[in-house]
């Protein structure tokens, strides 16, 4: 049976409505059970939505999760949780040195998934310096850890038990997000690092503890520019892919999502100088709120890769998630045309190619 070309997914997050928000954000408070009965409902909605969309992939939207990083604190002790002053967003601060706590609740969102759908199922986890960037304060975890770095090593068998119980729960595809990584494209940011280069090299080296010797799995990485910023208003990161193009090629995994919608995301032949046997996740849909891509506009990106990929390589998926950030506004409604028209584009091509 030959394989299905230019399948679709999402990267993971899926609009939040009001009722959700609610439900996340404990308003009004429920006991558990209520809790559940009423987050299980809102799962079966979402996934019903991809499913109807046409998607070839499918996640629960990480609507259990009250920030996609913030999960970390379900797995492991060793956090204050709170709110950024700055913005009010939730802020998770590791203040303790990590020690488990509830493994598997990652695994228990794929578990229920699998009862829901007879597709492929996406899981996602934070990569482990991302967790260094967001969630360590120089300040509050001084005494747990007075060096960054320490944290975030800490952070990788907490992560990695997560990934094997991922694996048992039968996800088709864990996918670790590492948006931290893709800043090394933005000279600024590089600017700011006295060797850039070896903090990029220091979270690819953590992803590839991370994955070490896991099997029966498909493993990816989500490389982001912040798309999901132009979702909030804010700056967007500028540069191609080439400042860290020796990092990619040292990740010990199958799958690389990129970000191909916005104007600063640099040429495409940048494929070419990418290992051979990676599979290439094409951010080839916006997520910015009011751009709603034609199937066509979609068939165009596509087409464009696959002058330098084989088709075979290549997935379809938007640039980012479509809730970054536990708070951001965004039309479910949109996103689930913005998902159909991208179904619509791979029947093109499949039609084509």
């Amino acid at each position: 049976m030959s394989k299905l070309l230019f399948p679709t997914s999402v990267v993971g997050s899926m609009p939040r409505s009001n009722f959700v928000q609610d439900l996340i954000n404990d308003k009004p408070p429920l006991s558990p059970d209520r809790y559940e009965h009423e987050m299980d409902a809102a799962i079966r909605y979402i996934v019903a939505l991809q499913e109807h969309a046409g998607l070839d992939v499918l996640t629960d939207g990480e609507w259990r999760r009250k920030s996609y990083i913030g999960v970390i604190a379900e797995l492991a002790h060793g956090f204050e949780l709170g709110y950024n002053p700055a913005d009010n967003r939730p802020w998770t601060i590791v203040v303790d040195k990590l020690s488990a706590k509830t493994p598997g609740f990652i695994a228990r969102e794929i578990t229920f998934l699998k009862t829901l759908t007879n597709r492929k199922i996406k899981a996602t986890l934070p990569s482990p310096a991302l967790l260094g960037e967001r969630m360590w304060h120089a300040e509050k975890s001084r005494k747990a850890y007075p060096n960054r770095d320490d944290f975030v090593r800490d952070c990788v068998p907490i992560l990695r038990r997560e990934l094997e119980l991922i694996r048992e729960a039968g996800a088709d595809i864990a996918q670790i997000d590492d948006p931290h990584l893709c800043l090394f494209v933005d000279p600024q940011v590089r600017s700011q690092y006295p060797n850039a280069d070896a903090a990029a090299d220091f979270s690819v080296d953590m992803v590839n503890q991370l994955v070490s010797g896991i099997s029966g799995i498909k493993l990816a990485v989500h490389l982001c520019r912040r798309a999901g910023a132009r979702v909030r208003g804010e700056a967007q990161f500028q540069g191609g892919y080439d400042p860290i193009l020796k990092q990619l090629n040292n990740l010990k995994v199958h799958h690389l999502t990129m970000e191909f919608t916005a104007p600063g995301a640099g040429d495409m032949a940048v494929f070419k100088k990418l290992r051979e046997d990676f599979e290439i996740g094409l951010g080839c849909v916006s997520v910015v709120p009011g751009q709603v891509d034609s199937a066509e506009t979609i068939v165009s990106r596509v087409k464009q890769a696959c002058q330098f990929l084989a088709p075979e390589r290549i997935t379809l998926n938007p640039d980012c998630g479509f809730a970054p950030g536990s708070g951001a506004v965004v039309s479910i409604d949109e996103a689930y045309q913005k998902l159909r028209n991208e179904v619509a584009a791979a029947e093109i091509l499949r039609a084509q190619f």
